[in-house]
């Protein structure tokens, strides 16, 4: 299992970390997301190594920026 990390920039509340997972659970290869408003930090875990392009789409589309930290 791969994890990796981001820095989400504009969420402010449970609805932002709902809107980030909801668009991030969708992307092919995910089996678990961890999400905070309060840190902003995104903490993804997928079956193997997962594309960060489309994880930073599946952010993007929910309305918020990102960039992975590892």
């Amino acid at each position: 299992m791969a994890v990796s990390e981001y820095q989400v920039t504009g969420m402010t509340c449970g609805h932002c970390e709902m809107s980030v997972r909801e668009e991030v659970g969708e992307v092919p290869g995910v089996i678990g997301i961890e999400v905070s408003a309060q840190t902003g930090r995104l903490s993804v875990n997928g079956e193997d190594t997962l594309e960060d392009a489309q994880v930073l789409a599946a952010v993007e589309e929910a309305g918020y920026t990102a960039e992975r930290i590892s």
